[in-house]
């Protein structure tokens, strides 16, 4: 390239970031620039533009009505890492406090082979439980920490058993397998006190992912599997994004939704690793001999179209797994103890995980 050339091409990028600049951003959607009427548009590579309006169900309870009702602007500033873990970190004290009123406990932080973990034991835990131990794995999207508490507090409750929470590195810091390896560990280090048809391995969101791949791992490293996994609002496929993530943001219609890139499923925790690693993306692993396994989702869920594609990949290996689906309700909704659908939640998981350790 002749300098002049090159000087010219630098000037054009100088002039063409300067216009970038100055462009207005996005602007949250109005009540007057909403779409009142349904429109559908199929273009010529198959992609679909549409415009719904869903009103809010009937078939849902009050409080999830005033929750679906709830507006968050569709277009706003992203949201930095170093907030999110803030958000998430203020979030989870706050659901730790309104868990354990309604479900009393004992929680202890320590470590297990080496690795952070919550332990939480239930008041009036029965004598009978004490050799029993409940995995969870939390939610957060593998950059923080949303559910540690949420999703152990009321279940430790619910099955009067012990629940040890994992709090496995993060990434971008820690991308895969360091959350897998984390996990493994402490299932280890559980396996030298406790049988493991005693154990049982559960989380949300990025836990249901991560209890899937620990599940593909276990089988890869000959270990035994537990009496049964949780897999909540899930998925087992990197490789390939589920037709829900097209359709619903964290808080299913409400909030900002960008179409799915092309490409693996969040780089930030998959890093380099093959999206079609049979850990890192279970679908794709033999699944065969894996234990029984409850699904649960929900029809506004984002991982919605995960959650079932992996449920019915159990299905055709053999396992026997059962797959709740909730009407119109949100990714996690089991979280918010002041939902009736949560309560009901929270006692099937705990209702099947005693039942499996039962047998």
């Amino acid at each position: 390239m002749q300098p002049m050339t090159r000087y010219a091409c630098f000037a054009i990028l100088l002039v063409s970031a300067a216009l970038a600049a100055q462009e207005p951003a996005p602007q949250p959607t109005t009540a007057a620039a909403a779409p009142n009427r349904d429109t559908s548009y199929i273009d010529a590579q198959g992609t679909a533009h549409v415009t719904r309006v869903v009103p809010v169900p009937q078939t849902v309870s009050p409080q999830a009505q005033l929750v679906l009702g709830h507006p968050a602007p569709d277009e706003g500033p992203q949201q930095s890492l170093a907030d999110r873990r803030k958000m998430t970190d203020n979030y989870t004290a706050r659901a730790r406090v309104a868990w354990t009123r309604i479900c009393p406990n004992q929680l202890v932080d320590s470590t297990i082979a080496g690795v952070p973990v919550h332990i939480v034991t239930p008041d009036g835990m029965p004598a009978a439980n004490k050799d029993k131990v409940l995995l969870n794995l939390h939610g957060g999207g593998f950059n923080s920490d949303s559910g540690s508490y949420t999703e152990s507090i009321p279940i430790a409750s619910y099955t009067g058993i012990k629940v040890v929470a994992v709090l496995y590195r993060l990434a971008p810091e820690h991308p895969f397998p360091a959350a897998v390896d984390d996990s493994v560990a402490v299932y280890k280090e559980l396996l030298k006190t406790y049988a493991p048809n005693h154990i049982v391995i559960y989380g949300t969101s990025a836990g249901a992912i991560l209890t899937a791949e620990v599940a593909a791992s276990l089988k890869q490293l000959g270990l035994p599997q537990p009496a049964a996994l949780g897999i909540f609002s899930g998925m087992g496929d990197f490789a390939r994004e589920g037709d829900s993530q097209s359709l619903y943001a964290l808080r299913g219609f409400s909030g900002h939704l960008d179409p799915p890139a092309p490409g693996a499923h969040d780089s930030e925790y998959a890093a380099a690793t093959d999206a079609k690693d049979p850990v890192l993306s279970p679908i794709y692993s033999d699944l065969h001999g894996l234990p029984p396994t409850l699904f649960i989702t929900s029809g506004r869920d984002l991982l919605l179209s995960g959650t079932v594609n992996l449920h019915r990949a159990y299905l055709n290996a053999g396992v026997d797994a059962r797959l709740v689906v909730f009407d119109a309700l949100t990714h996690a909704f089991w979280y918010d103890p002041m939902l009736p659908e949560a309560q009901e939640a929270n006692h099937m998981m705990a209702d099947f995980f005693v039942k499996q350790l039962g047998k």
